[in-house]
């Protein structure tokens, strides 16, 4: 039996039907459920033996979304499914990649532990802050990028007078390849972070003066590092700017500060659950369900992967 099954966790409903709907596929009864003092109760529902089973759920805040994926894995782990790949569009903890100071963790290698030992075979994923996370694993990880979806968002763009930017060092390597497929000049912020969620511009390298400007990023997470480069880029003169990140995170004060005039247009994806559009109408939400729907379909078929990186 070789029957692909999809499976919701309850961080993310509204992708997993999405991608439901793509496969023409149902989702399987799952039973996720809370015991008197908390604790997450899952009971699969139906017959899984000898099936191909992708568990979608990104783990963003709060914590019971990993702490559910990791109970949906060993319950059809134990119900003897064949294959069960994580499907994760948003891999919390992921900024905790190194021991960049003293005593603290390294956040993104202990999800890696506990996902592969809760059972899971492989892991489907999209924009990893840091894609060395990948070697963290000792299971296949099929990293996919938002690239093919983000930028068909500006086909109608005037792309002659478009000047594209990254928001810090880290995101040079994703926005290059964002501008080298726009067609586009690369401007880069130099700044620093003298602590968490805190950041200050240092230099700025590039020339953005009388054009349209997109920031690109992984995620906006306060927003404070894309607003902070959104007013910089207005000051070396630019005429607007429109931020474009995959993972909307938006905390603390994040959709307040992209409400400010500096920002025309803030362009995210669906890889994590949004409905605040009241508190900033200016959010474009794009779809990844199909990407990541038509990965599903080729990891089930042992299909290559990377024809979907174009």
């Amino acid at each position: 039996m070789n029957e692909l099954v999809l499976i919701s966790g309850s961080a993310h409903p509204d992708m997993a039907a999405k991608i439901a709907a793509h496969l023409q596929l149902p989702l399987l009864d799952v039973e996720l459920g809370r015991f008197s003092d908390g604790e997450i109760n899952v009971k699969i529902r139906e017959n899984i033996r000898g099936t191909d089973v992708f568990i979608i759920q990104p783990t963003n805040p709060p914590a019971e979304n990993i702490m559910e994926l990791l109970l949906i894995i060993d319950a059809v782990k134990r119900a003897s499914c064949r294959r069960v790949t994580a499907v994760i569009p948003y891999y919390g903890y992921a900024r905790q990649d190194r021991k960049d100071q003293p005593r603290v963790p390294i956040g993104a290698r202990v999800m890696a532990d506990l996902i592969t030992s809760a059972g899971a075979d492989r892991v489907l994923t999209i924009d990893l802050h840091a894609p060395q996370i990948q070697g963290f694993f000792s299971i296949p990880v099929d990293h996919l990028y938002s690239a093919p979806v983000l930028l068909r968002h500006f086909d109608d763009a005037d792309k002659t007078n478009m000047a594209v930017v990254a928001p810090d060092v880290g995101s040079i390597k994703m926005t290059r390849s964002f501008a080298k497929r726009l067609g586009c000049p690369l401007s880069i912020i130099d700044k620093r972070r003298p602590e968490a969620n805190k950041a200050e511009v240092m230099n700025f390298i590039g020339d953005v003066k009388g054009k349209d400007v997109v920031i690109f990023d992984d995620m906006i997470d306060t927003a404070g590092t894309i607003t902070q480069a959104a007013d910089v880029c207005m000051a070396e003169g630019a005429l607007s700017v429109v931020t474009c990140a995959t993972h909307p995170l938006f905390s603390g004060a994040a959709l307040e500060r992209l409400s400010r005039d500096s920002i025309r247009e803030v362009v995210v994806s669906n890889t994590i659950p949004f409905h605040r559009h009241e508190e900033c109408p200016k959010v474009q939400v794009l779809d990844m369900s199909g990407l990541l729907s038509e990965a599903i379909v080729r990891i089930h078929n042992e299909k290559t992967v990377s024809k979907l990186f174009v």
